[in-house]
């Protein structure tokens, strides 16, 4: 994969870059959104695939991006298929500085030292293309606007940007409410996107630390026990209309189909 094209994590992170302050909102969900951007560039790159809540490797081949082969090296020491949970809620030291000083060598951001108190240094980035940050949203508004289906990579964009919480800082006030519904309602136009996204929010939520519930006796085939929460990859195909994998088995033959809502 070139260098051309921004990947995900950076356009991520750029949208979350004050362009007041030189802060990033939403930092903590952030670092996890950030790993989940990897997952996607690394999806979009053939590199890995869902399977089920999971994420397989399906070509180790280096992307020739060193953050993200990086990624896929981790991923593909696993051995097996990993839940999406727990690779996004692992640690994930220094990743948005990774991405930061990535950013800045490419010019797209500067940094700004200053000091915290009087007394503690502190650096703050500002952004030095403003083209390119009006670029990124334009697309996720012209997404919001249109009702048009967009392209994979905006549509996990802003899949992303409503996990992590950046609805409030791109769309904020009473105004823009409907906004941030949409922006929430995109998630269903890429089903790794928003497999990712649903994983970062039930990191958040300590979703991925509880046991899943057994079956109640007699219960019906496919019943879902309440009051828990559908997994994020089965909720994620079923709002897209795909294959979704039944409770009593994980082969292809126990695939079923749901319809799109």
């Amino acid at each position: 994969m070139g260098r051309s094209r921004r990947t995900i994590p950076e356009e991520l992170l750029l949208l979350a870059l004050d362009p007041t302050t030189g802060t990033t909102a939403q930092p903590q969900s952030l670092d996890l959104g950030l790993a989940g951007a990897q997952l996607v560039e690394l999806a979009l790159a053939g590199r890995i695939a869902p399977d089920g809540d999971r994420i397989a490797v399906v070509m180790p081949r280096p992307t020739g991006d060193p953050t993200l082969d990086s990624a896929l090296e981790l991923l593909r020491r696993r051995g097996s298929p990993v839940r999406a949970v727990h690779w996004i809620g692992g640690p994930r030291l220094g990743l948005r500085q990774t991405y930061l000083s990535h950013l800045e060598r490419c010019g797209m951001v500067h940094a700004v030292a200053g000091q915290m108190c009087g007394v503690l240094p502190t650096t703050r980035y500002q952004a030095s293309e403003s083209a390119v940050s009006r670029e990124i949203r334009a697309r996720l508004d012209n997404a919001i606007r249109t009702g048009v289906p967009p392209d994979p990579r905006t549509a996990a964009l802003a899949a992303l940007a409503h996990a992590v919480g950046l609805g409030k800082h791109l769309y904020p006030g009473n105004e823009g409410r409907s906004s941030r519904s949409r922006l929430r309602d995109l998630i269903r136009h890429d089903p790794m996107g928003g497999l990712v996204a649903h994983a970062v929010m039930d990191v958040q939520n300590g979703v991925a630390a509880q046991p899943r519930r057994a079956q109640p006796a007699g219960a019906a085939p496919g019943a879902v026990p309440g009051p828990v929460r559908q997994p994020a990859a089965r909720a994620t195909a079923e709002a897209a209309g795909m294959p979704v994998p039944s409770r009593h088995g994980h082969g292809h033959g126990s695939m079923a189909r749901v319809g799109a809502r």
